[in-house]
């Protein structure tokens, strides 16, 4: 079955496992295989459980501000599984499942939402680029190594993902109009998860999709159901080969729901519709995925017991590494800002270690003199 065509005036949307756990009769054998259901649905729950432990640290005041995935786990499971190891991988802030898939361990993530440059060296994954927090500003630098990647004439491809606050911006009409003319091999997922922090998708665009802003690019545009797990997997995967064979870039609007707070300094009951919300929940990725398992006798209590218990120790034992990490040097932030320093910088932190110093060597303060009645 293929799903990316070229630019087309319609966008329907593409699913493959229905609320209800029942997979459509066109689903692609890649997709029917039982080992990728098990894989994803163990990867979504561990992503989820590991998503509670990280907010639960922040809200004990133990990790800094937290940008939850829950609900929207399916999109970056399935992106994980899709990518080649000799892929390039450009995540927004909300990406934890795939990059857990990519290499990237808990305790990295954990360092990164605590302030910890070290939270960004991933030994595993050294060409995939670190969370991106400033909005869209990862896909012209995604469509940069692209640029690269095609000039070396490697059967490679890079994936950047976004939310659909991004597709509002410059930077994302940029790199895509430069994927189109220069036939880059990048796929880029929009994570449309209805909200740009408080701002719902009908305030930001008028559009009525988001894949057809592909059309003005010139490329191919998709969407999918981003609470399906198997049918995001079939059209990424589908995109990559195409990027990897020099067939060039496509754009993927993944269509989910967030059902946690944009981060974990908002608050989203105070601008979402509760009844919008309840709604979302019965469509839910793990729920559906579970329910497939369940029908193919796949999953049960016992098999419930035995995952949680060995997710859980690998959660704790993450967090136990984080509490008790060695502190990062307090230079981290200059020398890992750049792979050369200008001069500015460099007296930046020269100085910087002066007062540090200054402020660690100590401070001998004398008695005041004493003076005796016949003293002159």
């Amino acid at each position: 079955m293929t799903f990316i065509h070229d630019i087309a005036p319609d966008f329907p949307l593409h699913g493959l496992l229905d609320p209800q756990g029942q997979l459509s009769a066109d689903t692609p054998d890649a997709q029917r295989d039982p080992a990728l259901w098990q894989r994803a649905h163990a990867h979504i729950r561990f992503t989820r459980r590991f998503d509670r432990a990280a907010i639960h640290l922040q809200r004990t005041g133990r990790l800094g501000t937290y940008a939850s995935c829950y609900g929207q786990e399916a999109i970056s499971t399935a992106i994980g599984l899709a990518l080649q190891a000799s892929d390039v991988f450009a995540p927004y802030y909300r990406d934890q499942a795939a990059q857990l898939l990519r290499g990237v361990t808990p305790l990295d993530i954990l360092r990164f939402w605590g302030g910890d440059e070290r939270g960004s060296a991933f030994a595993r994954a050294p060409e995939d680029l670190p969370n991106c927090i400033p909005i869209a500003t990862q896909l012209p630098h995604a469509a940069g190594i692209a640029s690269a990647i095609k000039w070396r004439q490697q059967a490679r491809a890079v994936l950047a993902t976004c939310g659909d606050g991004a597709t509002s911006r410059g930077d994302f009409y940029e790199a895509l109009n430069l994927a189109g003319v220069w036939h880059l091999p990048l796929v880029i997922v929009i994570n449309n998860n209805q909200w740009a922090i408080s701002v719902p998708l009908h305030a930001q665009t008028a559009c009525r999709t988001l894949a057809q802003k592909a059309v003005a690019a010139g490329i191919p545009g998709v969407r999918v159901d981003g609470n399906d797990v198997l049918a995001v997997h079939a059209v990424v995967t589908e995109a990559l080969v195409r990027a990897r064979a020099g067939k060039g870039p496509t754009l993927i609007e993944a269509v989910t729901w967030r059902l946690c707070d944009h981060t974990t300094a908002d608050d989203m009951s105070r601008y979402a519709d509760a009844a919008a919300r309840t709604a979302a929940e019965a469509r839910e990725p793990l729920r559906r995925l579970e329910q497939l398992l369940i029908t193919h006798h796949l999953w049960d209590a016992g098999k419930a017991a035995a995952t949680d218990a060995e997710q859980e120790a690998e959660i704790v034992a993450a967090t136990d590494a984080w509490l008790n990490d060695a502190p990062p040097a307090p230079t981290d932030m200059f020398d890992f800002l750049q792979a050369h320093l200008p001069d500015d910088l460099r007296r930046q932190r020269d100085d910087f270690l002066q007062r540090q110093r200054a402020a660690a060597t100590p401070t001998i303060r004398l008695p005041p003199a004493q003076h005796s009645e016949d003293s002159p």
